[in-house]
């Protein structure tokens, strides 16, 4: 359980700085600093478990029909990713307190800065393939809040939708990708995944499961050819962009591709896609960095490039590859993080992070200029720093694959062309920084920052000398841990600074020269990139946009006409193209089952139903005489459901019937009582026929399905029904228990339409008829005596008769939805009888509120018996003896019900009591005829 509660943490904490959002910025910052060191010290407590070989797990049933489990697991790959996100997250913390003004919202910041960090968590130690698709999500939505963080600017919002969009499309592939994998294995289990890694590698379904997860993957670590909307994230502000661009957002991408390395990879396919795609994205990303004037810019660039290097070592796999794959994360976390924190404190102290602008600042940012040149050195590859290991290993991996027969040569070519890029931009960074001539004209002048705000440079910067100097000492057993996890075969970790002369040492030699001297010479290169400065993606990505939406709101226009009727024949001919193909394979229409004999009771409701639906479409020009038709349908399927044994049914269709009615009544009386007859002959002709005709498809369909025999569920509950609910009526026990969850959603969609409504009505002004249609004026008395003393008569009595349906509902026909609609009607007809001020005066209460505490109470019932060990509404049931009484029943289940009555009393007061309330915002006219 310390693992789900270290994933946990951060969601639960992301509401506390919202709750000290009014206090002095160091209380924000400390509170969350405070529940990231938690959820580190609970990762540090479990890590030497980790690192003696032992998996720590978690795992909580959550939907296991769907194979879907809060599990949770903590193995040598998760440790290092776990320990990247918090660790650097704290040093984050601490720096954004420093970075960000009094007039931003600290809290809204840091809250969704910890939304982000727990969704983070949760991939890197998911157990469960779709648990992690849901953390990956998660991370799509909170990083869309950060990179808009600053809402006020149109770049951060658009960068924000650019991001949301490119890595939420991967996220549905990725989806789609993770589905065919656990059809494959049968199971969504990472131990069971594996377990099945070589009949997924033989199925025919690997190739389409094998690109869906890569484009999730590439898409989210910005991979080519989607790397265009990286750069523009960095509208977010500076720790955001520290964060996401070295431990978080662009590295779960590369975190799924090692996860499911064992499974996926090992195939031509995937060396072939997956280093051919990390080689692309190394050299694109290297060769822009080169010419960005915007710090953040540069380092967005350099970011695509080491994401690419990585990318290549997972798609070369070979185990050397796959260590030193894992090992470029950690040095690329180190010095990217430092340089983003540097970027940002240059532009924090000088107002500026335009290299045009900027240079020689030495003089005012000694100890910053340090720190810059040790994690610029460290993104060089320069010796003694961790950056030139990690790319020592690549060498050597790139030179000793064979993977492209007589092309395999390329691979170390580029691998050195890449480096050599790096080396440049490195030193532009640097250079263009804090050497040359001193700037002049800077919007602020130049200062160190506070000390606490360099203390985590510091930190990371002193990281990427002490690896670089002495990496056994610092990540070996981390890294042999964690390379257990992802290679296949077996390898001792063993890193030195000195291999001796060999081509790797040439290579890293070579590209120190070659990076030093493109420097040198950039101008030329410069002159040959201005011919791309016309592609800017965000223009092209906003382009392409607004081509889909002008093309949908086209699609839109010629659909959406405003006709009913088009709608109505449609949809009908959707119906009728999925069932013909069905009735088309049926020999033979009637089945072998037994009908039942038709008598005239059958005959005479059939055809009064069919009358009355005849009546509806042929008065439908005047609205009440129609109604009335409808109603007569209404009330027909409510004996045919008395007569076929199916009392609760019945009750149900009857009472809703009743408020449908009413609702329809009081809708009518603001709406023009006739319409003109606006149908031609044809389209009757036409509507009847197509109407005909799907009548006769479905009647089919339903009649090739009832003669035939059926497996049903309903003997389950049937034998179920009082042993496991306590109650006799079966019906009631489904909706209360068994089928608990699916009621409590229906009546918060119940509610949740009642409110909405709810506003809708409540600043209509409707113009109200002030004479019937032949123009006789309404009458000057609204409330008959009759009606009132009749409605008065009435109330006690549908309430006792409510409340009995609802006690008995367990046992016999009843319970609260039918309850709660009777109690509903009742109430209406006071409202109908005597005005809306005589009940409001009676019966003042909060319709809205109603609705809401009888959700609440549905709610609270089914989480009171998690605190008995059950699961979410389990229900208790008893048999207690009163004293004159006798036995009686009591299970905990009318508890549930008694939420179910409040909602649909609050719900649909709420609707037609607003209508009420209408005709006193009225404004009479003369109906036109």
């Amino acid at each position: 359980m310390n693992l789900a509660i270290l994933v946990m943490l951060p969601f639960i904490g992301a509401v506390l700085p919202l709750l000290v959002s009014s206090r002095p910025r160091w209380v924000i910052t400390l509170t969350t600093a405070t529940i990231t060191a938690i959820s580190f010290f609970l990762l540090l407590f479990l890590a030497p478990q980790t690192l003696q070989g032992l998996v720590p797990t978690t795992h909580v049933d959550w939907l296991p029909a769907l194979g879907l489990s809060f599990s949770f697991r903590l193995d040598g790959l998760s440790l290092l990713f776990a320990g990247l996100i918090l660790g650097i997250g704290l040093l984050i913390i601490t720096y954004a307190h420093y970075y960000l003004s009094e007039k931003d919202d600290s809290g809204r910041f840091f809250a969704c800065l910890l939304l982000f960090m727990g969704s983070m968590l949760g991939i890197v130690t998911a157990d469960n393939l779709i648990l992690l698709w849901l953390f990956w999500e998660l991370t799509s939505i909170s990083s869309f809040l950060l990179i808009g963080y600053w809402f006020h600017q149109s770049n951060a919002r658009r960068g924000a939708r650019m991001a949301l969009a490119i890595t939420g499309a991967g996220g549905l592939a990725l989806l789609a990708g993770i589905l065919l994998i656990g059809n494959i294995a049968g199971s969504y289990q990472l131990d069971a995944v594996f377990a099945a890694a070589d009949s997924i590698r033989e199925h025919s379904l690997y190739i389409p499961a094998l690109l869906l997860v890569l484009l999730g993957a590439f898409t989210k670590s910005a991979q080519f050819p989607f790397q265009f909307w990286l750069p523009h994230a960095m509208a977010a502000p500076t720790p955001v962009s520290a964060y996401l661009h070295s431990a978080t957002m662009v590295k779960a991408g590369i975190f799924l591709m090692a996860r499911l390395f064992p499974v996926l990879g090992g195939t031509p396919e995937w060396f072939t896609i997956v280093t051919l795609t990390g080689l692309a994205t190394m050299l694109f990303g290297a060769y822009f960095a080169l010419f960005k004037t915007d710090l953040k810019g540069l380092l967005a660039f350099s970011t695509i490039s080491h994401l690419g290097l990585i990318t290549m070592l997972l798609g070369l796999g070979s185990a050397g590859a796959l260590l030193a794959a894992l090992f470029h994360i950690l040095n690329h976390a180190t010095f990217k993080a430092g340089l983003f924190m540097i970027a940002g404190i240059v532009d924090h102290e000088t107002g500026s992070r335009d290299l045009r602008k900027l240079s020689g600042l030495r003089k005012f940012m000694p100890y910053t200029m340090v720190l810059a040149l040790i994690t610029s050195a460290a993104m060089a590859g320069i010796p003694l720093f961790n950056g030139f290991l990690s790319k020592e290993m690549l060498f050597v991996e790139s030179y000793q694959q064979h993977l492209f027969g007589g092309l395999s040569w390329l691979v170390p070519v580029l691998a050195t062309a890449g480096a050599m890029l790096s080396v440049a931009y490195s030193i532009r960074f640097v250079h263009g920084v804090f050497f040359d001539k001193v700037a002049e004209n800077l919007p602020k002048t130049p200062h160190e920052p506070p000390l606490m705000m360099r203390a985590p440079v510091i930190i990371l910067a002193t990281l990427c000398i002490a690896v670089g100097v002495a990496p056994m000492l610092f990540v070996s057993d981390l890294l042999q841990t964690a390379i257990a996890v992802v290679s296949p075969t077996s390898i001792d970790v063993a890193i030195s600074i000195w291999h001796g002369f060999n081509l790797a040492l040439l290579m890293s030699i070579l590209a120190i020269i070659g990076g030093v001297g493109i420097y040198v010479y950039r101008e030329d290169l410069l002159s040959f990139n201005r011919q791309f400065d016309h592609h800017d993606a965000k223009e092209v990505f906003a382009k392409i946009v607004k081509s889909v939406t002008n093309f949908c709101d086209g699609l839109m226009n010629r659909v959406e006409t405003g006709s009913l009727q088009r709608y109505i024949a449609a949809l009908l001919i959707i119906t009728v193209v999925f069932v013909l193909p069905e009735l088309y394979q049926i020999n033979q229409l009637t089945g072998s089952r037994e009908q039942l004999p038709v008598n005239a009771v059958s005959l005479a409701g059939a055809v009064i139903t069919i009358l009355a639906a005849i009546g509806t479409a042929a008065f439908h020009h005047q609205r009440l005489t129609s109604l009335m038709m409808l109603s007569v349908v209404g009330l027909m399927v409510s004996l045919t459901f008395i007569h076929f044994s199916a009392p609760d049914l019945a009750l149900t269709q009857l009472v809703v019937e009743v408020v449908s009615i009413i609702l329809m009544i009081l809708a009518l009386f603001f709406m023009p009582q006739r319409i003109p007859k606006a149908s031609s002959g044809g389209r009757v002709a036409r509507d009847i026929l197509l109407a005909g005709f799907v009548g006769g498809i479905v009647g089919s369909l339903n009649y090739a399905f009832l003669t035939r025999p059926m497996n049903s569920i309903s003997d389950f509950f049937l034998e179920n029904s009082v042993s496991g609910g306590g109650g006799t009526n079966v019906v009631n026990v489904i909706l209360v228990d068994f089928r608990g969850f699916d009621t409590l959603g229906e009546i918060t969609v119940l509610a949740i339409a009642a409110a909405g409504i709810h506003k809708l009505l409540n600043n209509l002004r409707p113009f109200m008829p002030s004479s019937d249609v032949d123009g006789r004026p309404w009458h000057r008395v609204k409330h008959p005596l009759l009606v009132q003393t009749v409605s008065q008569a009435i109330l006690p009595l549908a309430l006792m008769v409510s409340f009995y349906i609802f006690l008995r509902g367990h046992n016999l026909p009843g319970g609260g939805f039918i309850a709660g609609l009777i109690t509903a009607s009742a109430m209406i007809l006071q409202y109908m009888a005597n005005g809306v001020d005589w009940v409001k005066h009676r019966f003042n209460y909060n319709y809205q509120t109603l609705a809401s505490v009888g959700v609440m109470i549905a709610l609270f019932t089914g989480v009171g018996s998690w605190f008995f060990g059950h699961n979410f509404l389990t229900s208790w049931f008893t048999h207690v003896h009163w004293p004159i009484v006798g036995e009686f029943e009591f299970a905990t289940a009318i508890l549930f019900d008694l939420g179910v009555y409040l909602t649909v009393i609050g719900a649909t007061l709420m609707i037609l009591a607003n209508f009420g309330q209408m005709t006193t915002r009225h404004r009479p006219r003369q109906e036109k005829h």
